[in-house]
C-alpha cells in the first residue's frame, strides 16, 4: 500500500500537466467552439523555448524566472497567431473542419520544433523547488504537490472569472447565441482571442513546470492532449473544475497502472511489462465518459450556418480511370527504381485515403482508427502467411476480413458517437492500439514482423519479381501493377458508391441524422455499412503495405501518422476520389515528398511542415480541398460557356446541381 501511495503521489505531476492541457481545451472550446488538438503542442513549444533560454541554445542564457517569462510570452505569441491566422478565418466552417485546422497547427508546431531544436529529447531545468516532503510516512518530491496546488488554483481562478466577471458573462453569451451577442455589442472575435490566449498561457505554463517530470520531445507533450481530451469529455467541455479533477486523477491512475505492471504477478510480454496499458486506460475512461456524459457535445449558437464540404456527383468514371491506369503503368516501367517505389507508396496512400473519403467525406465522421485498422491487417497478414503458411491471396483475404471485423465492431460500439466526439474517441483508440497491440511482441513488436512476397500459380508478384523495369533494379513493376489494379478498382467502387442508393443515404445521414431517420433511412445500418466499407479499404492498404516492404512495423502506424494522413486527405479533397489521388501523391514517402527530397533536398521534417501549413491554407482558401476547387472551376467554366451560347447548361451537373427525385437528394444538396 505504501508503494501504491508513493506512485499515486508521483502521478500528481503528470496529472497536473494533463489537467492544465484539459483546462486549455475547455477554455478554447468555450471561446471559439474549437476542440484544439494542438493544445499539447503549445505546451511542447513553451517547454522547448524555456529549455533553449536556460541552456544557451540561442547564444545567451537567461535566469530561470526570466526564461519562464520568455516562454509564457512565446505561448502568448503562438496563441495570437493561432487565433488570428487560423481560428478567426474558420469561424463559420463545420466543426470537423475546425478540428482539422487544429490538427494542422499541431503538425506545424511539431515540424517547427524539430527543425529548430532537432530530434534529440531535452531535459529542462526545474522551476519548482527540488526538496522532498514526508506525507503519511512516504517521502516524495515536493514539486508534485506544488504543481497540483497550482493547477487547482488556476482552475478556481478561471471558474471565478467565468462565473462572476463581465468577461465570463460575455463568453457564455457568445457561446449560446453569437447573433444575439453581436446585437448586444459584444465581439465574438475578441472573446475568442481572449480565451485562446488564456488557454495558451495555461498550457505553456504547465508545459514548462512539468517539463522536468516528462521528457521534452516532439511526441510526448503533444500526445498529452489525448488524456486531456478524456478529462474534457468528463467535463462536457464546459466544467473547468471537473476537467481539472479528472485530469489529475487520470495522471494518478496512469502512475498506479505503471506500478502494478512492474509486479511479478502482472502479465508480461516476452519478459517485459505489458505495453500500452496507460493508453488503454485512457481509451476506457473516454468510453466511460461518453456513457456518463452522453455522446454529444454542447451545441453552440453560431451566427452563420456551418456546412461540410460538397460531395459532387462523378460525371465520368471509366475514361479517366483507364487513362490514369495507363500513365501509371508506363511510369512503373520507365521510372528509376526510387521513383518507382515512391509511386507504389503513393498508390497505397491513395487506397487508405479512400477509406477516409467513405467514412468522413460521405458520412461526415472523422475516424482516426483507419490507419490502426490498416496496421492490424498488416500484422495479421504476417501471422497468416508466416505462421499458418496460408498462401496468397487467401492470406491477404483473411487479414482483410479480420481487420474489417475489428472496424465494424468499433463502428457498432460508437453508433451513439458522431462527428468530433468520434474523432476524440478514435484518436484514443488509435493510440491504445499502437502501444498495446502493435507494441506487443506476440502480435507485432517494435522490431516488426516479416511478410513473404505474394505468389500466384508460381509467379512472383512481389517487389523482388524477375521483371525489373528499364533500369533493372528493385522494386519490380510487377508489384506496382498489382497495387495499381487494386487502387483503380477501389477508386471506381468508391466513386460509384456516390451514385448508389446507399451513397445517397450516407449523404442524408451526413447532412442531418434526424431528418434522414424521418425520411425512412436506417441511420444505424448506414453507419455500420460505412464503417465496414471504410475498414475494408483500410485493411487492403495494410496488406499492400506488408507486401511492399516485406515486413510490418509499428512505427508506420502511429496515431500522429494517422493525424497527418487525415490532414493530407483534407488538402486533396476528402469528399472526392480525385482528392484521394492528390493526397496519396503527397503522403509520407510518396512521389511528391520523394521528388522534393531528391531534387531540392527538402526532407521529411520540411514535408511535415509543408503538410501542416498546406492543411491550414487549404481549409481557409479552399474548404473543399484541391479536387473540390478544381471541380468548381470546371463547373463554372461549363456554365459560362453554356451561357455564352445562349442556352442552359447541359446535364444535371453543369451548374453544380443534382437531380432530387427523392427527399434524400435534397439533404445532399444542402450539405
Amino acid at each position: 500500500m505504501d508503494q501504491i501511495l508513493l506512485f499515486a503521489v508521483l502521478g500528481l505531476g503528470q496529472g497536473a500537466l494533463i489537467a492544465g492541457i484539459a483546462l486549455g481545451v475547455v477554455v478554447t472550446y468555450r471561446g471559439s467552439g474549437i476542440i484544439n488538438l494542438s493544445t499539447g503542442a503549445v505546451a511542447m513549444a513553451s517547454a522547448y523555448i524555456f529549455w533553449a533560454l536556460t541552456s544557451g541554445f540561442f547564444g545567451f542564457t537567461l535566469p530561470t524566472v526570466a526564461a519562464l517569462i520568455g516562454a509564457l510570452v512565446a505561448a502568448l505569441a503562438i496563441g495570437v497567431l493561432i487565433e488570428v491566422a487560423v481560428f478567426r478565418p474558420l469561424r463559420t466552417v463545420s466543426p470537423l473542419a475546425k478540428l482539422a485546422a487544429s490538427l494542422g497547427i499541431l503538425l506545424t508546431l511539431q515540424a517547427t520544433v524539430l527543425l529548430v531544436f532537432g530530434t534529440q529529447p531535452q531535459q529542462a531545468p526545474s522551476v519548482l523547488p527540488g526538496e522532498t516532503v514526508t506525507v503519511l510516512g512516504i517521502t516524495t518530491p515536493a514539486d508534485r504537490f506544488l504543481l497540483t496546488a497550482l493547477i487547482i488554483t488556476i482552475a478556481l481562478a478561471l471558474g471565478a472569472l467565468y462565473r462572476w466577471s463581465r468577461f465570463g458573462l460575455a463568453t457564455r453569451a457568445a457561446s449560446e447565441n453569437e447573433q444575439a451577442a453581436l446585437l448586444a455589442g459584444l465581439s465574438p472575435n475578441g472573446i475568442s482571442l481572449a480565451n485562446t490566449l488564456l488557454a495558451a498561457v495555461v498550457a505553456g505554463l504547465l508545459g514548462v513546470l512539468a517539463a522536468p517530470i516528462v521528457q521534452v520531445d516532439s511526441i510526448t507533450l503533444p500526445l498529452q492532449v489525448v488524456p486531456a481530451l478524456a478529462a474534457a469529455l468528463f467535463a462536457g467541455f464546459t466544467s473547468l473544475w471537473i476537467a481539472c479533477t479528472a485530469g489529475i486523477l487520470i495522471g494518478v491512475l496512469q502512475s498506479i497502472v505503471y506500478y502494478l505492471s512492474t509486479q511479478s504477478w502482472f502479465p508480461t510480454d516476452n519478459g517485459n511489462a505489458m505495453p500500452g496499458l496507460q493508453q488503454l486506460l485512457v481509451f476506457v475512461l473516454m468510453v466511460v465518459a461518453l456513457y456518463v456524459r452522453g455522446a454529444g457535445l454542447p451545441r453552440r449558437g453560431e451566427a452563420v450556418e456551418q456546412r461540410l464540404p460538397a460531395v459532387p456527383l462523378p460525371e465520368r468514371l471509366l475514361r479517366p480511370a483507364l487513362l490514369s491506369a495507363v500513365v501509371a503503368a508506363v511510369a512503373l516501367v520507365v521510372l528509376p527504381f526510387d521513383f518507382r517505389q515512391a509511386l507504389t507508396n503513393s498508390m497505397i496512400g491513395m487506397v487508405i485515403v479512400l477509406s477516409y473519403v467513405v467514412i468522413t467525406g460521405y458520412v461526415g465522421q472523422i475516424s482516426v482508427m483507419q490507419l490502426a485498422i490498416s496496421g492490424t491487417a498488416g500484422f495479421a497478414l504476417s501471422h497468416l502467411a508466416v505462421q499458418l503458411r496460408i498462401p496468397f491471396p487467401f492470406d491477404a483475404l483473411g487479414a482483410t476480413v479480420l481487420a474489417t471485423l475489428l472496424g465494424v465492431a468499433a463502428g457498432i460500439s460508437a453508433l451513439r458517437v458522431r462527428g468530433v466526439s468520434l474523432a476524440v474517441v478514435t484518436l484514443a483508440a488509435a493510440l491504445a492500439m499502437e502501444q498495446a497491440l502493435f507494441g506487443n511482441t506476440s502480435f507485432g513488436g517494435t522490431a516488426g514482423v516479416s511478410v513473404p512476397p505474394p505468389r500466384l500459380l508460381g509467379v512472383n508478384l512481389g517487389p523482388g519479381a524477375d521483371f525489373r523495369g528499364l533500369d533493372g533494379n528493385e522494386p519490380s513493376p510487377m508489384f506496382g501493377f498489382l497495387v495499381l489494379a487494386v487502387t483503380v478498382c477501389l477508386g471506381l467502387y468508391v466513386a460509384h458508391l456516390r451514385r448508389t442508393g446507399l451513397g445517397r443515404r450516407m449523404l442524408a445521414v451526413r447532412s442531418n441524422e434526424r431528418a434522414a431517420a424521418a425520411a425512412g433511412v436506417d441511420v444505424r445500418a448506414v453507419k455500420i455499412a460505412a464503417f465496414a466499407i471504410s475498414s475494408f479499404i483500410a485493411s487492403v492498404a495494410g496488406t499492400l503495405y506488408g507486401y511492399n516492404f516485406g515486413s510490418v512495423s509499428a512505427a508506420r502506424f502511429t496515431a500522429l501518422a494517422a493525424l497527418g494522413l487525415i490532414g493530407f486527405a483534407y488538402i486533396g479533397g476528402i469528399t472526392m476520389v480525385s482528392g484521394a489521388v492528390i493526397a496519396g501523391l503527397m503522403s509520407t514517402e510518396a512521389l511528391l515528398p520523394h521528388a522534393l527530397d531528391t531534387w531540392f533536398g527538402i526532407k521529411g521534417t520540411w514535408a511535415l511542415l509543408f503538410g501542416g501549413v498546406s492543411l491550414i491554407v487549404t481549409l481557409i482558401a479552399n474548404p473543399d480541398g484541391i479536387a473540390g476547387a478544381n471541380h468548381r472551376r470546371r463547373t463554372a467554366k461549363r456554365a459560362a460557356r453554356a451561357a455564352a451560347q445562349g442556352s442552359a447548361p447541359d446535364g444535371p451537373h453543369a451548374a453544380g446541381q443534382h437531380h432530387a427525385p427523392a427527399a434524400l437528394d435534397t439533404t445532399e444538396v444542402a450539405s
